[in-house]
């Protein structure tokens, strides 16, 4: 086996120009192309993470809104609650007094009745009185003698 130095040197040259071809026309490019994916990567590597931490921050936002809207649920609920138990007990009270208006007019117009009926007592025992005097007396007696002698009767009477 000889060595040939021209050989190595020719092969030398042609690797050199060969590694200097490649490497402008194949490496710079797959270079570039991989530095633009991996820019690519870590900018979708980032924004997911900023997307993580805006999710994790509209999640705890919307837990607290929720948190607060079910303690205004709360707050309604139990002020429509005392509402409706004033509602309630204004009614009952309503009802009460005009039960006891009912109650009042009632004796109020048993009282009319009580007197009605003592009226028309007093005018039957009256008629009764004229009735029985004139025939005890057998006389006739005009109508101011008969209105004495009942407001006297009824003055020992008592009614």
């Amino acid at each position: 086996m000889e060595i040939h130095l021209s050989k190595i040197l020719a092969t030398i040259i042609n690797f050199g120009i060969l590694y200097l071809i490649l490497k402008h026309y194949l490496f710079k490019p797959v270079n570039n192309a991989i530095d633009s994916r991996q820019n690519e990567i870590i900018t979708n590597i980032n924004k997911a993470e900023e997307d993580r931490i805006k999710a994790e921050e509209l999640r705890k936002e919307n837990e607290d809104k929720l948190r607060q809207a079910k303690q205004e649920g709360k707050t309604i609920v139990e002020d429509y609650k005392v509402k409706a138990d004033k509602v309630s007990s204004d009614i009952l009270q309503e009802a009460r007094q005009e039960a006891e208006a009912i109650i009042e007019r009632a004796k109020v117009e048993a009282e009319r009745e009580k007197e009605k009926a003592a009226d028309e007592v007093k005018t039957q025992v009256v008629d009764l009185a004229v009735l029985l005097s004139s025939k005890a007396l057998e006389e006739s007696v005009n109508e101011q003698q008969h209105r004495r002698l009942i407001k006297d009767f009824i003055a020992k009477v008592g009614i």
